[in-house]
């Protein structure tokens, strides 16, 4: 699972409350493992995910 530009394999989503607010994560295995240990914010495929190295943005189902 990777940044369908880059190839990288770390993204972070934002927040919906706080746009300053971020949670990184990878994939491992078919699953997103968050790198924090607060629990993110709710998503699902449709959730807008952001590479961490380029600026690719896009759906989580983009980068399944």
């Amino acid at each position: 699972m990777e940044c369908p530009l880059c190839r990288c394999q770390k993204f972070y989503l934002k927040d919906p409350d706080d746009e300053f607010e971020t949670y990184e994560f990878t994939w491992r295995d078919g699953e997103a493992m968050f790198e924090c240990d607060e629990a993110p914010p709710p998503w699902n495929e449709h959730t807008v995910a952001y590479c961490d190295r380029c600026a690719w943005h896009g759906n989580m189902a983009e980068i399944k």
